[in-house]
């Protein structure tokens, strides 16, 4: 059904465009949790002026000497994890004035009704804070992009260590994997990420965890790096980290182009998101599927290959990285994730405000991929997606690419997270079991 007011003409694009790219949800789209139209924090300022950078002497290097007061507009949410109760919301600082990279949202604290709460500072507004002149200290985090929880109830997390300012970018401190017990609220480990891995780490958007309950000590967190084309896998028992380089973890130079609301961009984003899919053998492990952003193809290896550090530093592997198949045109993604109860892989497509989902019992072919929502209004840039031990989608739209290239409207709602439960979400499309 078309909306009132709405063309004919624009009825028709809608409709074509549903028959090109797959059945739409028929059921259930995915529910809107919160929103808002620029961020506010609880913890704005350590100060009566709401500076939460201490001032620093005038014959400082420029670099050490920006306006850190909080800047309402420079906040842009990037990732979304829910976790009992509580959601965790990222705000990378690609400006300046951001009081905390991370942040918390307790549920049951919420006002009935509210739909544009505060953020809160996590673990604690110090841990949060930039020291003053821009100066390393591994106890604080600069800046982070995205959160994953394990089967341990243990938050996951890179700390890119990197302050990407316009003009004024800098590696603050060295990048570093830091792992939060939930239950407690306490740091369990901090790995920091040698140079012999990484130069910088500003490439280092997300991560993936492969647990289970009954070995919390043999978990490993794989971890894309989208600027430098690389993978890197870190063992918690081994307390080590090795990487791997392949050509699939390279862009696709045919899939730079983006059209994001009216915005034209390209990026050359390599290797950005990893899904665990389902166990193979005892041998192999279980499927683990990665794509580039800027790129329409979908690889696959396995959990043994990527766990294996004497493969990764002898080499010989590239038989082990295969091409899965192509998803389509328009479908490049940022986040995908894999629901274990239904086997459907679930994409966060930024062309298309879409979330996209593949059947992982059919073939890899684009006939084969659908799409669960699509909102070209309310669902620009679907910048993460996570799925919560409840056996809930979350996902956050943020509207990136207006952010970066044009402008954000304030009085318009820029920034939402939505929830949705995978078997509503394939209801009625090619994703569905029956389809």
């Amino acid at each position: 059904m078309c909306e009132k007011g709405t063309s004919v003409l624009s009825c028709v694009v809608i409709l074509l465009a549903t028959v090109t790219f797959g059945q739409l949800v028929r059921a259930d789209e995915f529910e809107e949790v919160f929103r808002w139209k620029l961020l506010d924090f609880n913890n704005t300022g350590t100060n009566e002026d709401g500076v939460f950078f201490p001032e620093v002497p005038d014959d400082v290097p420029e670099m050490v000497a920006l306006n850190e007061s909080f800047s309402p507009y420079h906040n842009l949410p990037m990732g979304v994890t829910h976790h009992k109760g509580r959601v965790f919301v990222t705000v990378p600082r690609r400006r300046t004035g951001i009081p905390s990279t991370l942040n918390v949202i307790v549920l049951d604290q919420v006002p009935e009704g509210e739909k544009s709460p505060k953020l809160v500072a996590y673990p604690t507004s110090l841990t949060n804070e930039l020291r003053s002149p821009y100066l390393p200290d591994p106890k604080k985090l600069i800046s982070v992009y995205r959160t994953r929880v394990d089967r341990c109830d243990r938050m996951w997390f890179v700390d890119t260590g990197y302050l990407e300012y316009p003009g004024h970018k800098k590696q603050v401190q060295r990048p570093s994997l830091w792992i939060i017990d939930l239950l407690q609220d306490r740091k369990v480990r901090q790995f920091e990420i040698p140079e012999s891995i990484v130069a910088e780490g500003y490439g280092m958007a997300s991560v993936t965890i492969d647990s289970s309950s009954d070995d919390c000590e043999g978990a490993y967190a794989y971890i894309p790096d989208l600027a430098y084309y690389r993978l890197y896998v870190y063992g918690f028992r081994e307390n080590r980290m090795w990487k791997f380089q392949h050509e699939f973890l390279s862009f696709d130079p045919r899939m730079t182009g983006f059209s994001v609301a009216g915005v034209r961009f390209r990026w050359n984003d390599g290797i950005f998101s990893l899904a665990l899919g389902p166990q193979l053998s005892e041998q192999e492990g279980r499927s683990v599927y990665f794509h580039a952003m800027a790129s329409t193809s979908e690889y696959r290896t396995s959990s043994r290959v990527l766990q294996n550090e004497t493969l990764a530093n002898v080499g010989g592997y590239d038989h082990l990285f295969t091409h899965l198949g192509e998803r389509g045109i328009k479908t490049q993604c940022t986040i995908h994730q894999y629901d274990p109860q239904t086997g459907v892989l679930f994409y966060a497509e930024v062309n298309r405000n879409a979330i996209g989902c593949w059947n992982s019992a059919r073939n890899f072919d684009p006939e084969n991929h659908g799409i669960v929502h699509l909102d070209n209004k309310n669902f620009i840039y679907p910048s993460d997606m996570t799925l919560d031990s409840d056996g809930d989608l979350w996902v956050m739209t943020n509207g990136l690419p207006r952010w970066l290239y044009a402008s954000l409207n304030p009085d318009d709602y820029n920034f939402r997270i939505w929830r949705q439960k995978p078997a509503k979400a394939i209801a009625g499309t090619i994703c569905a079991p029956d389809a």
